[in-house]
């Protein structure tokens, strides 16, 4: 009698239309959820952390379901999941695949962290300057603080 293999891996349901954000670090994968507000949706999500990635050891997943991101949702994924990549299906096909990258100037995502800052006054949308991609640091325009990845407030 034939030993029975086990089975090695977790198989997770396509999506039909949509959007699967992979190659998440595990531990930014809730932050991801928050930032992008994806407890509002209605759609069907699914959460997957820790998964088995050849590239990084481990890694997590989000797929929702007739959900397309806008280039200010995709910068919020890059300054907190910088080695995520964004899948887009359309009837159960990928239709593009692109890792995100961290652009040069973040406008409206993140808050300023001085509290005197005249974006934490007035109706003035923050602007900042990407100045260390690896160790994230970004630079207001406005008061010229610098503002250190641990320490963003995401608008």
């Amino acid at each position: 009698m034939a030993k029975q293999e086990k089975r090695k891996e977790l198989k997770v349901s396509a999506i039909e239309n949509g959007t699967v954000i992979d190659h998440i670090p595990p531990q930014s994968v809730f932050q991801v959820i928050n930032i992008l507000r994806l407890d509002k949706v209605r759609n069907t999500i699914m959460v997957g952390t820790h998964f088995e990635s050849k590239k990084y050891g481990t890694k997590g997943v989000i797929k929702i379901s007739n959900k397309y991101f806008e280039s200010e949702e995709i910068n919020k994924i890059a300054l907190v999941a910088p080695t995520a990549t964004l899948i887009v299906i359309k009837d159960y096909t990928v239709v593009y695949k692109a890792q995100v990258e961290i652009p040069n100037h973040i406008n409206k995502i993140v808050k300023c962290i001085n509290p005197n800052c005249i974006t934490n006054w007035e109706n003035i949308p923050t602007k900042f300057t990407v100045l260390d991609r690896d160790d994230l640091r970004l630079h207001c325009t406005y008061c010229e603080k610098y503002t250190k990845k641990e320490n963003f407030k995401f608008i």
